[in-house]
């Protein structure tokens, strides 16, 4: 690698880190995983750096490499620890409500099958079109339509019956 791509490579991981890091997170649900997933996504693309230079896009190639590696590495349960169960606190709702929705929301996404999961942060979270998403899943625009809305009803589902465990847990406390 010459110094000027050396250079071009770290300006574009001092602007993005960021971002690839929260998109791992949300599709692992691990910070330590969302670190790892992005370093490989970064060794990666700096092996592909020169070829990317020549072409567009080098955004949809590096979150196309993330969502790819997390698919993979997903399949591996080795690497994918399953929880055995929900703990139930006995305590009653505080001030903090908008934690307990992000950490209810994270879980609700860890329960969802690896593609699923990966179009709704790519479409609900990175924002992306219909047909970027597709473009970094690299399936067709009704494929991605079909992914996120199975993920929404999963979510939505899950949402609703962690409120119905809440309220139960609220009134027997």
């Amino acid at each position: 690698m010459h110094d000027r791509e050396d250079k071009e490579v770290t300006a574009f991981v001092r602007a993005r880190y960021g971002s690839l890091l929260r998109t791992a997170f949300l599709l692992c649900g691990d910070r330590g995983k969302a670190e790892d997933l992005v370093q490989t996504t970064l060794a990666k693309t700096v092996v592909a750096w020169p070829r990317l230079q020549r072409s567009e896009g080098v955004d949809h190639y590096v979150r196309r490499i993330l969502v790819n590696t997390f698919v993979t590495w997903r399949r591996r349960r080795s690497w994918w620890e399953q929880p055995l169960g929900r703990l139930v606190e006995s305590q009653a709702r505080d001030e903090y409500v908008g934690v307990e929705q992000r950490d209810l929301l994270r879980r609700a996404l860890d329960g969802l099958p690896a593609r699923q999961r990966a179009a709704v942060v790519l479409r609900f979270y990175e924002d992306l079109s219909e047909q970027d998403t597709a473009h970094v899943l690299g399936c067709s625009v009704g494929t991605v339509k079909s992914l996120s809305s199975r993920g929404l009803q999963a979510l939505r589902k899950q949402w609703v019956e962690a409120d119905a465990v809440a309220d139960e847990e609220v009134r027997y406390a």
